[in-house]
């Protein structure tokens, strides 16, 4: 993975033409737009700054209609689009034996000057036709969808064709990356969060669109919800106090307390404020340290659990089952890296 790049916005082009599916282009402009911002929309927890701003690029910035009918209304022309950040080929109605030599010269030509200007092109599924056809991939190592190898073999032979991958990116800067069948936009879409804005955003990425191994249900994906905004100032000292001593042996005795109220009062009032019981809202907090832990490092899980507050590691892993769906070392497989190539 390339260190993360980071300008305050990052121009994303998706080049729509008759044979496109509007099912990748749509999914990659939506997450885009989201990235930055959807996190804060959803949690009430502050993101990154947003980065990428997606456009749907054509021959004409006119409405047109794809294969299957479906309208695409482009945002600007090849024309108009001097100078983008990264370009994205989507996956294409490409029939195996549907010569692609010569099909879209306007596209071809356009791409090629991207490239040229230091632009990042990639390609999902039979996408990767495209930029075969501009040579940006001769001599290179790429993938595609598993059933366009052949196609890719037979006419652009220069092409080193790895379709087992699912993500390769190759080149000077890897600045050309292609991923496999359709359904691999989304680990294209993990990747290019986590390359230009970090894999913390990428893990956010995941989570709030259930990008990944969906076998566990939703649970793995669910973060901490932001409390409710009041105004028991005893509360929110308690509330301050605790987020630097989760780990503590009586965290809610101790909650009590700097609030400086009986424990009756305290249990009444915390959940009258934040939605929370105390104890449920102590191992929320537990929880989400342990889940940063294991998302970002190799600390073991038994030391992970002593560190959250937890003196039977146990015990944390029944805790945290339940929080997740998942065990920790199940959930640190699923969410240590997000996005590989």
């Amino acid at each position: 993975m390339i260190a993360p790049y980071a300008p305050a916005r990052l121009s994303v082009c998706l080049v729509a033409m008759p044979e496109i599916s509007t099912g990748v282009l749509n999914g990659f402009y939506e997450v885009f737009s989201f990235v930055g911002s959807g996190w804060e929309m959803m949690t009430g927890w502050p993101s990154g700054p947003r980065r990428f701003v997606p456009r749907i690029v054509a021959q004409d910035a006119v409405t047109f209609r794809n294969v299957v009918g479906l309208p695409i209304t482009p945002d600007i022309s090849f024309a108009q689009a001097k100078r983008a950040d990264i370009v994205i080929v989507g996956d294409l109605a490409i029939g195996r034996h549907q010569d692609t030599r010569g099909l879209w010269p306007d596209a071809v030509a356009w791409l090629r000057r991207q490239h040229a200007q230091g632009a990042l092109i990639c390609s999902v599924c039979t996408g990767s036709l495209v930029l075969a056809e501009a040579g940006l991939l001769d001599g290179e190592d790429a993938t595609c969808h598993w059933a366009a190898a052949d196609q890719i073999r037979s006419r652009y032979p220069a092409v080193r064709l790895h379709p087992e991958r699912v993500l390769v990116a190759t080149g000077a800067g890897h600045r050309l990356v292609t991923s496999g069948a359709s359904a691999s936009w989304t680990d294209l879409a993990l990747y290019l969060v986590a390359r230009f804005c970090g894999e913390e955003e990428a893990r956010r990425t995941a989570k709030l669109f259930l990008f990944g191994d969906r076998s566990d249900g939703q649970l793995p994906f669910a973060a901490r919800v932001r409390p409710p905004q009041h105004d028991d100032a005893a509360i929110a000292a308690a509330q301050d106090w605790i987020a630097q001593n989760y780990a503590c042996a009586h965290p809610v005795a101790g909650m009590a307390q700097v609030a400086g109220l009986a424990s009756r009062t305290f249990m009444r009032r915390f959940k009258a404020a934040t939605g929370y019981l105390p104890l449920d809202y102590v191992q929320s907090l537990r929880i989400e340290e342990a889940k940063q832990m294991l998302e970002t490092t190799d600390t073991p899980i038994d030391s992970i659990a002593d560190e959250v507050g937890y003196q039977e590691p146990a015990a944390f892993r029944r805790i945290f089952k339940r929080a997740t769906g998942i065990a920790p070392n199940h959930y640190r497989q699923r969410f240590r890296r997000v996005a590989v190539a």
